[in-house]
């Protein structure tokens, strides 16, 4: 690999990271406005429950904004995106299997699903500029 392909590599896996951090960040504001769960998740979290299901969502929240900070580090932190991508990867996979073996998910939940697929396809080729590199 000439110079030019390795600067080419390098922002284009550097706006792949920045790109799937992003998505994973947006979700996370919900931690600081509960009252955005319905229009992210479309389900209602009112009744006997409610303060119950703020919580884990919102716990939610604050772990996919780790894993958004995560890649976002691992943007510019090289030593950084190994760790991220399997945190990424493990997140959002495993999110994936769970929405795809369960029925009747609404359409909220499938939008999200949805895009993660997307961002879960941005990361497996970050994954392998990473991994080519390193080669």
């Amino acid at each position: 690999m000439n110079g030019q392909d390795i600067m080419w590599t390098d922002r284009l896996t550097t706006a792949l990271f920045v790109v799937v951090g992003a998505i994973n960040l947006v979700p996370g504001f919900v931690a600081v406005a509960p009252s955005q769960i319905t229009t992210a998740y479309g389900v209602s979290i009112a009744g006997a429950d409610s303060a119950d299901l703020t919580v884990l969502l919102r716990h939610r929240a604050v772990l996919l904004g780790l894993v958004g900070i995560g890649l976002l580090c691992a943007a510019f932190i090289r030593s950084l995106r190994v760790p991220a991508l399997t945190a990424g990867g493990v997140s959002m996979g495993t999110f994936l299997l769970l929405a795809y073996t369960t029925s009747e998910l609404n359409d909220a939940n499938m939008r999200v699903a949805r895009i993660d697929i997307a961002a879960f396809a941005l990361l497996v080729v970050a994954a392998a500029l990473v991994l080519r590199k390193k080669a």
